[in-house]
């Protein structure tokens, strides 16, 4: 019990000794650098205070916002919505050729529309046939990325990727003949 009770006598007057160690280098870094804090010595001359900022413009809206500044940004606005609109008329690629004159006059063809014809019902479709050596690129390529994605890569890696080169160049060739 007598040993706790002086662990704890010891603990407090560490923590004591700790505080002063703290106070005392606080108070020789104010003395350095000047305390914001403290009244300032009579003996120092008195510094001239900063120039104040202009005052505000007034404003002639609740907002605070002057009335220039919003016509500036109302014409932004609408210069940049005007922007925009002509920027998707142009994207969208017809340039509004097809759609019907705003005279007001229509011609017979347009009000009628066209019958697609039929498709032919016996149309042969084309066959397409892949060479051998194109299909074995292919599972090449799939095993590359594969491992690629696997972040394998060793000697194993590059020697696909070297057939897979070699591959693609006879499937380049056999396709174009």
């Amino acid at each position: 019990m007598a040993t706790d009770r002086d662990e704890q006598l010891h603990e407090q007057q560490r923590q004591q000794q700790e505080l002063e160690e703290i106070r005392r280098s606080f108070a020789e870094m104010g003395a350095r650098m000047g305390s914001m804090f403290e009244p300032a010595d009579p003996e120092e001359p008195e510094r001239s205070p900063r120039p104040l900022p202009p005052p505000p413009v007034a404003a002639s809206s609740p907002l605070g916002i002057p009335a220039r500044d919003r016509r500036w940004w109302a014409a932004a606005l609408v210069l940049l919505f005007v922007a925009g609109t002509a920027f998707g008329y142009l994207l969208k690629g017809d340039g509004g050729s097809g759609s019907p004159s705003s005279s007001g006059a229509t011609t017979a063809t347009s009000r009628a529309p066209a019958a697609a014809p039929p498709p032919p019902a016996t149309a042969p479709k084309p066959k397409t046939s892949v060479p051998e050596t194109c299909v074995d690129t292919a599972e090449l390529a799939d095993e590359v990325i594969s491992r690629l994605t696997r972040n394998i890569r060793d000697n194993r890696l590059a020697e696909m990727l070297r057939d897979y080169t070699i591959a693609s160049q006879a499937c380049r060739r056999e396709a174009s003949s």
